[in-house]
């Protein structure tokens, strides 16, 4: 019994020693709980946007309308060699859980650029149909945009109303009601978006029978239709009037404006009109287009500009474009295309009322080209492209973005390091857990003289410590706890005990370190180069499994009911970088993901996805790790020969370099803008260097100078943190120090990606505190917990890259979150399950360990 006592005593003072030391996972800072998995629930955005956008006096925004099924705005970027301002995106209405996907979707990519989003809103269902309860939960999607992003959004409700080719054409009594009904809800909601009105160029107008809708108007239709009461539809009869929503519901106005390669100056050409070559516009063909007289058989009295740009103050967003068939002979691509976007520009800048202008950017089939497929793309190919952008830059008259504040998808990597609210002085917490550790380390020192035989068993051989093991396991068992975001005991202790370090640091130097133990024996049996391509093949693995985690979350997306938008998106806490303005704030971690199901996938997309710039954020820093495993047989086989301080030195400098360059990224990937590979390497580079020497080092610091000097260390480094702490709570100045210092503290040398000083310190603190504590009482603890902890440290990645499968689970299910009793029951499952998957060797084979 009184055996048993001890063990238990001893197993609970090492518990708490890794409590006290903050032994959190990789992302226990770097991810935030929901709010049932802390105390206190999610607070809503604290800021206010900063209100509505409009172009500059003078200017005008511009950008395509994208297909956004097989482009995307990074792609369109790209192709232009320049930034626009905006970016148009068709959303069937009313929105549903798809419709509403595509917009949240449309909303991030067009915030990465810092653009204005136009949004179509295309009613699939009659007019007549539609509700106030649809327009309302729009707008609520709209504020959310708004809220988070602080994005611009015009919303254009069933453009070309008063044509015959789409489903909500020519009927103006439901058209008005519809447009009333939702400009009324974004109106009296907070998402400061405007309204746009955009009927069709009238020309043409009532565009034949071409639908058959003519002959299915209501009398009350037809009368509003007939403006020249004439008693019949016809072309002298006003192409937008009927559809006008009245100014209290309009902001902007708008006009579709196209050119399909066919018609003449007198006489529009429909559908039933062949195109049989691309020919050039003619020189006056849009000045002709915005005077009205383009196209019409009765000449309209005044401009739709003037009627209702001008004569109602309205600021005017122009849709357009030019066809091109490549099936057909006649004038080149970019003869006809460039003709047409130079008459845009030179009519723009004569036509101050234009604020804004879209243009189609796809490939798509036309109707009026006979069904074949049409090319309307300004930006498809470089030469095409850069005569665009040149056109662009010298008509001097359109603004390139970002004209918002960009929200980027290395910004959302960013923000998943949220620091941790413990409830008090943050530095507090860690100046009394190094106390606190420190007298822990001194008492160990006395146990180890009266029970030496708890001591670790330390054979001298060379090989796995299982110490270490240990140690690991307790983080992995800590990683699983924090992102299975529920309540309870367990992720209580994970998520409020921060202390000293988190377990990111911790899980790199013993990485590092375990290797620097383990490589050796490899080279001792197999050689140097042999062993040299098994790291490399083990780094391939790392890559490959790294991949296939980030498209098997990404197909699980498409399941039903499964919740992936628990590790593909995050939301910012207001705890992060960016501070409480970003609150509430959602990042996509999956940016330009559904471009990979274009055929082909664009190279920008697949480029995103081979260089981890895209993937779970539970699982961000495995990058890292497989970076970091390509240079192992490089830094090992400089080790070997004795230059381990060469490497320490280009290590530090690296450090230095990051430090002194924080903007510096030699990767875009996900785990560069929260594990900076040029600031964590030395982390992982001095666990190399003490895992190869790691006997020569523990003689050294067993020995009777060793003991003295690390006892000094540990415990002058705690006193000196005391003492300032002193200082500020008791109001005196801490000399040598500034009277200021311990406030400054935490934000100057203990901020964890940045890896600053008072950080590096606590690695070297805790990780000899901690080796010193289980060599004292290794035999009660391994005898209480070494069953679990050993083999789950032994394969720790296994457990990584399961426990993203575990959240996603969890995440999943109708769970109350905040109840403590099914928090742990849920937690003590899955750590049972990881360990018995170990034991049972479960995809061993696949998945690196």
């Amino acid at each position: 019994m009184r055996q048993l006592g001890a063990r238990v005593v001893a197993f609970l003072m090492v518990i708490g020693v890794l409590l006290l030391g903050g032994a959190l996972p990789a992302n226990a800072a770097t991810s935030t709980p929901t709010a049932a998995a802390t105390s206190t629930p999610t607070k809503a955005p604290s800021t206010a946007p900063t209100g509505a956008v409009d172009p500059p006096t003078g200017r005008t925004w511009f950008g395509p309308d994208l297909d956004w099924g097989s482009d995307a705005p990074d792609g369109y970027e790209g192709r232009l060699g320049a930034t626009p301002s905006m970016y148009g995106v068709e959303i069937a209405y009313p929105v549903d859980g798809r419709a509403e996907q595509q917009f949240l979707r449309s909303t991030r990519a067009a915030a990465a650029q810092g653009a204005v989003l136009v949004v179509s809103l295309v009613p699939d269902e009659s007019l007549g149909s539609l509700t106030t309860a649809d327009a309302r939960h729009a707008n609520t999607l709209f504020e959310r945009a708004h809220r988070q992003y602080d994005t611009q959004l015009l919303v254009r409700f069933a453009p070309q109303m008063n044509g015959t080719w789409v489903r909500w054409g020519q009927q103006p009594t439901q058209f008005v009601r519809a447009f009333r009904t939702v400009a009324k809800q974004v109106h009296a909601g907070d998402s400061d978006a405007r309204m746009v009105w955009s009927p069709s160029y009238g020309a043409g107008y009532p565009f034949g029978s071409s639908a058959g809708r003519l002959a299915d108007l209501s009398a009350t239709d037809t009368e509003k239709l007939d403006t020249n009461g004439d008693g019949r539809l016809t072309a002298a009869d006003d192409p937008y009037e009927p559809y006008w929503p009245g100014a209290s519901s309009v902001d902007w106005v708008g006009l579709s404006i196209f050119f399909f390669g066919k018609g003449k100056a007198t006489e529009a050409a429909g559908r039933d009109v062949p195109l049989t070559r691309n020919d050039v516009p003619a020189s006056d063909e849009v000045a002709q287009r915005f005077a009205e007289r383009w196209g019409y058989d009765q000449q309209q009295p005044r401009s739709f500009v003037d009627r209702f740009a001008v004569d109602r103050d309205r600021p005017m967003l122009l849709d357009t474009g030019a066809l091109y068939d490549h099936s057909l002979g006649g004038a080149g691509e970019l003869q006809v295309k460039q003709s047409w976007w130079r008459q845009v520009f030179a009519e723009v800048r004569e036509t101050p009322e234009i604020r804004g202008v879209t243009y189609i950017e796809a490939n798509r089939r036309e109707p009026e080209a006979g069904n074949r497929v049409a090319d309307w793309r300004f930006a498809k190919a470089p030469g095409i492209a850069g005569s665009f952008r040149t056109d662009l830059q010298d008509a001097d008259q359109f603004v390139f973005g970002p004209v918002t504040d960009r929200v980027t998808p290395q910004q959302g990597a960013a923000a998943t390091n949220q620091q941790l609210d413990t409830g008090g002085d943050q530095m507090a917490w860690i100046v009394w857990l190094a106390a606190g550790l420190a007298l822990v380390f001194v008492v160990s020192g006395l146990v180890g003289r009266l029970v030496p035989s708890w001591r670790y068993p330390d054979d001298g051989k060379p090989g796995r410590d299982l110490r270490l093991d240990l140690f690991r396991g307790f983080i992995i068992l800590a990683v699983v706890i924090t992102h299975i975001e529920v309540s309870g005991p367990y992720s209580y202790l994970t998520l409020h005990a921060v202390g000293a370090i988190t377990g990111a640091e911790m899980f790199v130097f013993l990485s590092g370190m375990v290797l620097g133990m383990v490589y050796p024996l490899g080279i001792a049996r197999f050689g140097e180069w042999a062993s040299a391509i098994g790291a490399w093949k083990r780094a391939r693995k790392q890559y490959l499994v790294t991949l296939a985690v980030i498209l098997i979350v990404f197909a699980l997306s498409f399941v039903p009911l499964l919740n992936t938008d628990a590790i593909t998106t995050f939301t910012d806490r207001g705890t992060g970088l960016d501070g409480v303005q970003a609150e509430g704030r959602v990042y996509d971690l999956y940016p330009n993901a559904m471009q990979l199901l274009a055929y082909p996938p664009p190279w920008y997309a697949i480029r995103q996805f081979l260089l981890l710039e895209m993937g779970p954020w539970p699982f961000n820093i495995m990058g890292l790790f497989v970076v970091l495993s390509l240079f192992i047989p490089v830094f090992m086989w400089v080790i070997r020969r004795g230059y381990w301080w060469a490497l320490l030195v280009v290590s530090w400098a690296l450090y230095v370099f990051q430090a002194v360059n924080p903007d510096f990224k030699p990767l875009n990937s996900q785990f560069d803008a929260v594990f900076p590979l040029l600031t964590w390497q030395v982390v992982f580079t001095h666990g190399l260097v003490l895992g190869y020497y790691r006997r020569q080092i523990t003689r050294a610091l067993t020995g009777r100078l060793g003991k003295v000097l690390i006892g000094v260390l540990i415990c002058g480094y705690a006193a000196f943190l005391v003492y300032v702490w002193a200082g500020d709570r008791f109001d005196f100045t801490p000399t040598p120090f500034p009277a200021t210092m311990y406030q400054d503290l935490y934000n100057t040398a203990y901020q964890r990606v940045d890896l600053q000083w008072g950080r590096l310190i606590d690695i070297a603190f805790f990780a000899i505190v901690s080796y010193a504590i289980l060599t004292v009482f290794w035999k009660p603890v391994n005898a209480v917990i070494g069953w679990l902890w050993i083999p789950l440290g032994q394969a720790s990645l296994y457990v990584f890259v399961w426990q993203v499968f575990f959240a996603l689970v969890i995440a999943s299910l109708p769970l109350d979150y905040g109840n403590v009793w099914i928090g742990t029951a849920v937690h003590t499952a899955l750590i049972l399950l990881s360990w018995y998957m170990i034991r049972r060797k479960f995809l061993f084979s696949v998945i690196p360990r």
